[in-house]
């Protein structure tokens, strides 16, 4: 009695693979009874009236132009403009561009020299 049915390694793969299939199966129906049944869906209500004729959507309103500093190169502003695109921006969404002038290898270059 406390001996296995079987030992074969393969029958007892095919064994467990049958139950899991059958529990995947059971539970995909489960779930699709549980949209058809589903009690929380909003339902949609048929209108058999004629559409209203609707008014054109208004005007999109001009966003002001941003601020540029002079002596940008216009390829750095495309390429400034195409990053903020890229991450679902507009072009309002800039409102200026301007260098940051930036000091930090001068002043690292200075103090590396006093270390000498």
């Amino acid at each position: 009695m406390g001996h296995p049915v079987t030992t074969n390694p393969i029958i007892i793969m095919l064994i467990n693979m049958t139950v899991v299939f059958i529990v995947l199966v059971s539970l995909s129906y489960l779930i699709r009874l549980i949209h058809y049944v589903d009690p929380t869906a909003k339902k949609e209500e048929k209108k058999t009236e004629a559409p209203a004729v609707a008014s054109p959507p208004p005007a999109p309103v001009a966003a002001p132009a941003p601020v540029i500093d002079e002596g940008i190169p216009e390829e750095t502003i495309a390429v400034i403009f195409a990053a903020i695109a890229s991450y679902g921006y507009s072009a309002s969404s800039i409102h200026a561009i301007h260098p940051v002038y930036n000091r930090t290898w001068e002043h690292s270059g200075r103090y590396g020299h006093q270390n000498y």
